[in-house]
């Protein structure tokens, strides 16, 4: 089976890693799998060793002499499958389809990692209805899609997936050391992107609160993006400039992952939460808001705590509560990495997309 992925995204966030995952897991089983990138984006940068990357992207949604260009890819290799992994390139891929007119036309099939609802307008309408199949990352992204009008047959939830024995097996990077940490602090981390999305805010406010009862303790938020200066104001404003430091992005993020007390998400909308199922492999117990598909990550009570959205006060009582109870947190790690191990991995996800695939070209089960 010969599967296309598109990816539009310059950056790199955790859809590019899991379109990397996806990618790179195919090819382990020996199917070809052929890569359509940003030739100026981080995943394709990271895939310019392999073969089969086609260096395309659109400029905007309805690009068309992109999508030309596509329409060629398709004629000369001719996919069984078409997989997108974002909206921009559901867009690309449908309009390519419509010029390409391959026959038999292969099944285009788009991933949906976020909780956003799906436009109403004619465009979406036709680009949404061309697609065969669609892969929500969990329970609630499904329910999302349905209630915006996709019929529940044509969609399908195939949990996101990480390395987790790679992160076992990865050495433990010192947080004190790398942010001049007081020796004994316990250290409370973040792993997103600096988007209001992620609620960083509330995790600020939290931090306040958690220091009048853990005064040693400290806040590493891990991560890039718009609302740094907004941030920064907060956590001046608050006098926190000794307690909470925006560390940007790291290369060494799983390392550090591995160095910390606790894991804390503010997020505000979740698909599912990579970097939750990164710290239940490094063995983190994790504090974590109760949105979209986190309730799928985290079991409530075994494996971390869940609070409400937007709520500093609780988000604060919990991580105090799993500060001040060390064999607690031991624990709570200690089933999160049996979860992950069991639940999120690369290869449940690749099975689950194989699955799929074949599914959609009447394969009989492997």
């Amino acid at each position: 089976m010969f599967s296309l992925h598109i990816d539009t995204a310059r950056t790199w966030r955790g859809g590019q890693g899991q379109v990397m995952h996806t990618v790179m897991g195919l090819r382990a089983r020996k199917e070809r799998a052929a890569l359509v990138a940003h030739p100026e984006g981080e995943l394709y940068r990271r895939m310019s060793e392999g073969t089969d990357l086609i260096p395309l992207a659109p400029r905007n949604e309805i690009d068309l002499a992109a999508a030309w260009r596509l329409s060629r890819v398709l004629k000369q290799l001719r996919p069984d499958i078409i997989h997108a992994h974002d909206p921009h390139g559901v867009a690309m891929a449908a309009t390519a389809l419509s010029m390409a007119s391959p026959t038999p036309e292969p099944p285009l099939v788009a991933s949906r990692r976020i909780e956003f609802r799906i436009a109403h307008n004619s465009f979406s309408k036709w680009k949404y209805g061309r697609v065969a199949c669609f892969i929500a990352i969990s329970e609630a992204v499904r329910e999302r899609l349905i209630t915006d009008g996709i019929p529940r047959p044509k969609t399908t939830v195939v949990h996101e997936g990480v390395d987790v024995e790679r992160i076992v097996r990865l050495p433990t990077a010192s947080v004190h050391a790398a942010f001049f940490l007081p020796t004994h602090a316990p250290v409370v981390g973040n792993i997103g992107a600096l988007v209001a999305q992620k609620g960083q805010q509330h995790l600020v406010d939290a931090a306040a609160i958690v220091i009048r009862a853990v005064p040693d303790a400290r806040f590493v938020i891990l991560g890039e993006g718009e609302l740094r200066p907004a941030l920064e104001e907060q956590i001046k404003r608050k006098h926190l400039e000794r307690h909470v430091f925006l560390a940007g992005f790291r290369a060494d993020v799983l390392e550090l992952l591995k160095g910390i007390d606790l894991f804390a998400l503010s997020s505000l909308q979740e698909g599912l939460c990579t970097s939750l199922v990164d710290a239940m492999a490094a063995s983190k117990a994790a504090v974590a808001t109760r949105v979209g598909g986190v309730p799928e990550v985290v079991a409530d009570g075994e494996t971390g705590l869940l609070v409400p959205a937007r709520d500093h006060d609780a988000l604060a009582d919990r991580i105090i509560t799993l500060l001040k109870d060390h064999p607690r947190r031991t624990r709570m790690g200690e089933a999160g990495l049996k979860r992950a191990r069991k639940l999120f991995t690369v290869e449940h996800m690749v099975e689950g997309t194989m699955a799929t695939y074949d599914r959609l070209l009447g394969v009989k089960a492997r």
